[in-house]
């Protein structure tokens, strides 16, 4: 049986360089994080960007799934309904990624977010 390591789920099917921007805010906040994919969730390639967040929040032992595609990227709480994720941010603006993912580590602490700017 394999143990889960309580770590934020990331799920994705593509490589954008701009990502890693989540990363790092997420590293910055010290909590770890996990790749997904189908071993992982059943189906996962197949799903919609929202859902894959969302499915990656289920899975995550932490509450929070992170997934993104080739325009957003999108923060996901396992309590929240399915197709309204916590934050949606374009993949191209690297501060609000950074942001994204200081967030979804600060999601984990109960500690106040920092503040992303709306965008379209």
């Amino acid at each position: 049986m394999e143990v889960k390591k309580p770590s934020i789920y990331i799920a994705s099917g593509i490589d954008n360089k701009n990502i890693k921007q989540i990363y790092y805010g997420i590293e910055e906040e010290e909590i770890p994080f996990t790749f997904v994919d189908d071993e992982k969730i059943e189906n996962l390639s197949s799903m919609e960007t929202i859902k894959k967040a969302y499915q990656a929040s289920l899975s995550s032992q932490l509450g929070v799934g992170i997934a993104f595609d080739d325009s957003f990227a999108y923060l996901h709480q396992k309590s929240l309904p399915e197709n309204e994720p916590l934050f949606r941010v374009r993949t191209t603006d690297l501060e609000n990624l950074n942001q994204l993912g200081t967030n979804a580590a600060r999601l984990v602490k109960g500690i106040p977010f920092k503040e992303i700017k709306e965008g379209d």
